[in-house]
């Protein structure tokens, strides 16, 4: 894989893991899912208007668009494992833009993946 293609697919997983906090930031926002047909149509109608759910749905729009260049570049099996980084970026984010919780067990499980990426970015 090419630096432009790495950049690329890290470019697009990055997006993808901000649409992830944009969507979380709406649930907070308009809170639970709703119960009943009325409600339903309410809690679309928030979302069609909150600020959260339009950015998380347009950076997922570009992501994907971005991740369709890359896949055009390379295979499958080598580019998907990159979407594993996407696990680390959204627990960076979540801890210090939405104050989650990041233990030492979900620090050692992210380690892992990063030692599983490195690996099959090495199996080329």
């Amino acid at each position: 894989m090419n630096i432009i293609t790495y950049l690329l697919a890290v470019t697009s997983v990055t997006l993808n893991a901000f649409a992830q906090i944009a969507l979380r930031k709406t649930m907070q926002s308009i809170g639970a899912m709703p119960q009943g047909i009325y409600d339903c149509l309410h809690f679309g109608g928030q979302l069609l208007i909150n600020i959260w759910f339009l950015t998380g749905m347009s950076l997922y729009a570009v992501s994907i668009g971005l991740w369709m260049a890359v896949l055009g570049k390379v295979e499958v099996s080598l580019a998907y494992p990159l979407l594993s980084i996407g696990y680390i970026i959204t627990a960076f984010i979540g801890y210090f833009f939405l104050h989650e919780n990041v233990n030492l067990m979900r620090i050692i499980g992210l380690a892992t993946i990063c030692v599983g990426i490195i690996i099959i970015s090495r199996s080329v």
